[in-house]
């Protein structure tokens, strides 16, 4: 349908309405906080991005210090059972070098010992450095103290204790005791030799 301006006036255009000042900037401002809100949250997530990425190398780093510290953790024990093993190959070297010096001069001096003491006889005789631990059988107290008096005066013992003597019971036909003690062994030390006495002989007096 057509219409026609039968009153020649021009037509009237609408009228726009006009949006408040405060609606505007509460709109500007709602803007901004998004923004401003948005920075924040974009800050603080690549904060933690940092901080997790760091947190991440140093367990790493952590993992491989762990794994360094248990491989010389294995390697020092190790070396200690090897240190272990050679000590005690090593004492049983010394223990050996100790038993072995003056052996034969041990068995001298036992065996003259026992030859001058009557109805007595060594059963067990064990060393352990200079430490002597001597078990016999006698026939009687007298002998037990004979011997360790023997003992005594041949200059190779001393500290010679006597640790246990009980008569035999299983011997009904005759009396025995049964004794252990305990000595130091020790080589005598060689008295140096005088110095031979010089002789100054006398001039014959000459006649005159």
């Amino acid at each position: 349908m057509i219409r026609i301006n039968l009153l020649g006036r021009a037509r009237p255009k609408a009228a726009r309405q006009a949006v408040p000042l405060e609606a505007t900037l509460q709109i500007v401002f709602f803007v901004l906080a998004l923004v401003v809100a948005g920075g924040i949250l974009y800050y603080d997530w690549h904060s933690m991005t940092q901080q997790a990425a760091e947190v991440r190398a140093n367990i790493q780093r952590q993992t491989g210090e762990k794994a360094r510290l248990e491989q010389l953790k294995t390697q020092v024990e190790q070396f200690e059972k090897q240190r272990a093993v050679l000590q005690q190959r090593i004492n049983i070297i010394e223990e050996l070098q100790r038993n072995r010096t003056g052996g034969q001069e041990l068995l001298n001096a036992l065996a003259n010992t026992v030859t001058r003491t009557d109805t007595l006889w060594l059963t067990s005789l064990q060393r352990r450095g200079n430490v002597l631990t001597i078990q016999g059988s006698a026939g009687s107290i007298n002998a037990v103290a004979n011997f360790i008096t023997q003992l005594r005066r041949s200059g190779y013992f001393d500290q010679v204790e006597i640790r246990e003597s009980q008569q035999d019971a299983g011997m009904t036909a005759v009396q025995m005791f049964n004794f252990t003690l305990t000595a130091q062994f020790a080589l005598p030390q060689a008295t140096p030799a005088a110095p031979p006495a010089s002789s100054t002989a006398a001039a014959p007096a000459r006649k005159g």
